[in-house]
């Protein structure tokens, strides 16, 4: 794999799916923490998220699981991404498929923090379309 790496902000990165031997370069890029949220179901089992859970850790990054069904974006999730960013304690690389979902997770996470103009905007910079997911940022904005 080519690690494809897509950053939103100084702290939050995307990239399509990553494997183990992408785990070096994503410690090299400054990131403390990787964020699985691709469900096992979808992938190959060298790929699912205990065997990358171990590599992870061996390259002395924190490992957080969080897989999202495409489309299904609960509050929980969210609550979920938001508390592993904010325990962080630094740069966070999300992934999944394409970097999408993580893309909307990171848009659900500020929503009502963040302009949801300036955000689409920055999905768009990173390759992302997001101009129909408008009507979810706001209603996560009110919660």
């Amino acid at each position: 794999m080519t690690l494809d790496l897509r950053r939103l902000t100084p702290d939050y990165g995307v990239a399509p799916q990553i494997g183990p031997e992408d785990l070096a370069a994503v410690k090299a890029a400054g990131f403390v923490m990787v964020i699985d949220n691709r469900p096992d179901g979808e992938i190959a089992p060298d790929l699912q998220s205990d065997a990358m859970a171990v590599a992870a850790r061996a390259a002395g990054l924190e490992f957080v699981i969080n897989p999202v069904t495409p489309g299904q974006f609960t509050p929980d999730l969210v609550a979920r991404q938001r508390a592993a960013i904010a325990a962080a304690g630094g740069p966070v690389l999300a992934y999944c498929a394409s970097g999408n979902r993580s893309t909307i997770l990171w848009e659900l996470v500020h929503a009502g923090r963040l302009s949801v103009d300036d955000m689409l905007q920055t999905a768009a910079q990173a390759g992302y379309s997001h101009e129909q997911l408008r009507p979810l940022i706001e209603a996560f904005a009110k919660t």
